[in-house]
């Protein structure tokens, strides 16, 4: 038998006893679940958020951990692999028994996940910005979606480089969609769609993209592309030339510290949007930054928006759990929806009840000559209208679906 059939012989066996929630010895410590990407070529991003997930547990544990009980992580390795993101679910659900699954990083990982949280009737954190659109009972997702970066990127992008865009996007769910905020906002901003490509994950040559990108003639490129092969773009972009010809924004560059692996040379002057950058000023941002690099050292890369993205996924649950005194399911959903707070590095957030997502403050920000960035404008509280104009799990609680744009 092997591992696939053993897992799939175990859910059937436990599937009518198993209770979402119920984790480790009822007195005993509490076991929670994360899945990400520690090696393959999404590790870029992975590696960040695994550090934040271990922070942010023995964070909780400092603080009493939650019902007077610790919590004890159990955290998986997917390897940058769809399949083993399916696979490892079912063993964090069925076998460690975790009373919170959290984790995936590409789109594509969470759509992994998705089902088998369906099939356990299972609470899954989603903790990175996406294309929007989950409209889950069973899912909460704490990054920001097109609205809060596209709607407020694109506008600003047409307004200080010109109408003309040329997308880059990753060749999966999320470019695809994302693709498609674009120009949906374009459009509202008066913008022009030059043209558009999708760029499969493993490609690391990008001389024929970037000669017709030159060909098109864009006043500014939105690159959305994914992953540590698509790095190469940036620095193919600039042994060209074009870097002082043809401005670059992006809404997903720098999650995987790619203004450390590059030359300011090479990237200064980027724009990006995020919730989160390791330059915000304010208290509780200072305090966490100073522990973090207690913990993890001084020289440490950089802060990525996606590590405080999952900070802040641990610390909504566990307020949850606290708020509902109880691990079960529908307690900590109905926890979940009673418009939470929580005072984050990035400032407050609030959890949407409706849609199960977060009102966001979000920057625009410059790559600076010290590898970090130098914000240059802040959009206070928006909100993922993306999504909640389509969802409403209040009113209707048994929606398990993506919305996409509309044309």
């Amino acid at each position: 038998m092997n591992r696939r059939e053993a897992l799939k012989a175990l859910g059937a066996a436990v599937g009518a006893a198993f209770v979402p929630g119920r984790a480790s010895a009822q007195n005993g410590e509490i076991s929670v679940g994360s899945l990400l990407d520690g090696t393959g070529p999404i590790n870029i991003y992975g590696l960040p958020m695994i550090d934040s997930t271990k922070f942010a547990i023995d964070d909780i544990n400092a603080q009493g951990g939650v019902l007077g009980r610790k919590l004890r992580l159990v955290q998986l390795d997917a390897q940058s692999n769809n399949q083993i993101y399916a696979e490892y679910a079912t063993k964090l659900l069925v076998e460690d028994k975790v009373a919170v699954l959290m984790g995936g990083i590409t789109s594509a990982s969470r759509e992994a996940v998705r089902p088998v949280v369906g099939k356990y009737k299972h609470v899954y954190f989603y903790n990175e910005q996406y294309e929007g659109g989950v409209c889950d009972k069973l899912v909460f997702c704490t990054g920001v979606t097109p609205a809060q970066q596209l709607g407020t990127l694109i506008p600003w992008a047409v307004k200080e480089y010109g109408k003309k865009v040329y997308t880059l996007a990753a060749d999966y769910n999320y470019g695809h969609i994302s693709a498609d905020w674009v120009k949906v906002f374009l459009r509202k901003a008066g913008g022009t769609l030059v043209n558009q490509e999708f760029i499969p994950l493993d490609v690391v040559n990008f001389d024929s993209v970037i000669k017709r990108v030159e060909g098109a003639k864009p006043d500014v490129v939105m690159s959305l592309l994914v992953g540590g092969n698509h790095i190469a773009f940036y620095r193919q972009f600039a042994a060209t030339g074009l870097k002082g010809k043809i401005p670059i924004v992006s809404a997903t560059f720098g999650l995987g510290n790619e203004q450390v692996v590059l030359t300011p040379e090479e990237v200064e002057g980027l724009v990006v949007i995020y919730p989160y950058f390791q330059e915000l000023e304010n208290a509780v941002n200072r305090e966490w930054v100073h522990r973090w690099h207690q913990r993890f050292g001084a020289n440490y890369a950089y802060i990525t928006d996606s590590a405080c993205t999952v900070w802040n996924g641990w610390h909504l649950w566990a307020t949850a759990v606290k708020k509902a005194g109880s691990l079960e399911r529908d307690a900590v959903i109905k926890a979940l929806e009673s418009g939470l707070t929580f005072k984050s590095p990035e400032g407050e957030i609030t959890l949407n009840p409706e849609s199960h997502h977060v009102v966001h403050t979000v920057h625009l920000a410059k790559v600076n000559k010290q590898r970090g960035f130098s914000i240059i404008k802040t959009f206070p509280n928006v909100a993922p209208t993306d999504t909640m104009e389509v969802c409403d799990l209040i009113k209707n609680p048994n929606q398990a679906k993506q919305y996409t744009p509309k044309f």
